[in-house]
């Protein structure tokens, strides 16, 4: 039986899950996810545990910050005054708003969670969402595609 090696095109079903086991993305039962690996359809190290599966077979790896979306990094937190935002804007901690920034000369829209929204300021993190967070995947190889 072929296992899965460097330059292959696989089909697999995955989960991808907090450690608290919140559901944060999954293919759907009747749509798997064909890949070639090493393109970076998905994580390095989800990658690098489909190496030597075969076909039918389950395999789970738990993705580390560094290796998914990175540290939370306490100097991406800002605040901000409230009048840089319209004046009806309700803001309330959770909500993800696409603020503008200015680097290297160029405009750049970029998400920024609220953290927390007074009467002068606003709290907000431009870290990923799951930033910190450690991502357990499971999948299963459905089949090798050469």
């Amino acid at each position: 039986m072929s296992r899965v090696a460097l330059t292959d095109t696989v089909t697999i079903h995955y989960t991808a899950q907090l450690e608290s086991g919140e559901l944060i993305d999954a293919t759907d039962k009747d749509r798997p996810l064909t890949l070639a690996i090493g393109r970076g359809t998905l994580f390095p190290a989800v990658e690098a545990c489909l190496f030597g599966m075969v076909p039918g077979e389950t395999r789970s790896v738990h993705v580390q910050p560094e290796d998914a979306y990175g540290h939370h990094l306490d100097d991406l937190m800002q605040v901000v005054p409230r009048k840089n935002f319209p004046d009806k804007a309700d803001l309330s901690p959770g909500m993800i708003l696409s603020l503008t920034i200015k680097k290297e000369g160029k405009q750049h829209a970029i998400p920024a969670t609220v953290v927390e929204a007074d009467g002068d300021t606003v709290t907000v993190d431009y870290n990923h969402p799951l930033a910190g967070q450690v991502i357990v995947y499971t999948v299963t190889l459905v089949g090798i595609n050469n």
